[in-house]
Parts: C-alpha cells; structure tokens; sequence
C-alpha cells in the first residue's frame, strides 16, 4: 500500500458570495486535472475528497470538493487558520495537502 499523495501550492485566498460564505484556495487546473483523472473514484458527494491540509504551522483534516464552474477543486481554509495567520481575501498562500 501506498502512503498519502503530497500537493504544494501557492494560490489566492477568496471569499465565496453570499452569507455565511466560506473562504477558498482554488487548487491550480492542472494539479485539479491530475487528482480528478486518477482519484475520482473515491470521491464521494459533491466531487468530495478527504485530505489533510497545512498552511504556515496549521494542519487540519477537511476535504476539496470538485468545483465543476471553476474545473478545479477548492480547499476551504478554516476560520481559525485565517485568524492565526492573519490572512485575508486576495492574499496569496502557500498551501499543501495530502490525499
């Protein structure tokens, strides 16, 4: 058995429109293209993937979900690592994730 497949990134933080909005890394097209050519058969509801996920010092567990508009996943970034770290929309971070 394998262990878990490493992602590294850097990409902008936003905020998706309306209330009680969730704040997103979209994970670049062609590292999207990848994972979804080789692993969606694990996806489950939503085009969801469970990874854990590390920006800075913070690692969380959580899932990216297949956004079929973009032709990316998202990766959503928990209000307690955007508070620790200080980030805000339109800054760019580097992320990792592993699935």
């Amino acid at each position: 058995m394998t262990g878990p497949i490493a992602y590294d990134f850097t990409a902008e933080l936003w905020l998706s429109p309306g209330k009680g909005a969730w704040w997103f890394v979209s994970v670049p097209t062609q590292m999207s293209e990848e994972i979804r050519s080789t692993m969606q058969h694990l996806e489950g509801g939503w085009g969801r993937l469970h990874v854990s996920a590390q920006v800075g010092p913070a690692t969380w567990r959580t899932a990216i979900w297949f956004d079929t508009k973009r032709g990316t996943y998202l990766l959503p970034i928990k209000a307690h690592v955007r508070k620790q770290q200080g980030l805000e929309n339109g800054q760019y971070v580097h992320v990792m994730f592993w699935i």
